[in-house]
């Protein structure tokens, strides 16, 4: 997966920079290029990015909960102490 993510970045990349070296030539051509690139970058590949990092972590971890806020205020504390 890690493989087909950096692949998918490089195409996306070179595209974009492929429509930029056609633009001022062929302007549809150039066009075309640049925004199927974004699209891959950003419909596809953001998407299989954020499932591959956000895949076995668990979501209330990240949460605002009284139970998290009271562990941050603990750190702080005993942070402060030292």
């Amino acid at each position: 997966m890690k493989y087909i993510l950096q692949l998918l970045v490089l195409l996306s990349v070179s595209g974009v920079s492929y429509g930029f070296y056609l633009r001022p030539e062929e302007i549809q051509r150039g066009d075309m290029f640049i925004g199927l690139s974004l699209v891959v970058l950003f419909f596809i590949t953001m998407p299989i990015f954020i499932y591959r990092r956000w895949k076995g972590k668990d979501v209330k971890d990240y949460m605002l909960t009284k139970e998290n806020i009271l562990k941050m205020r603990e750190y702080n504390d005993s942070k402060d102490k030292k």
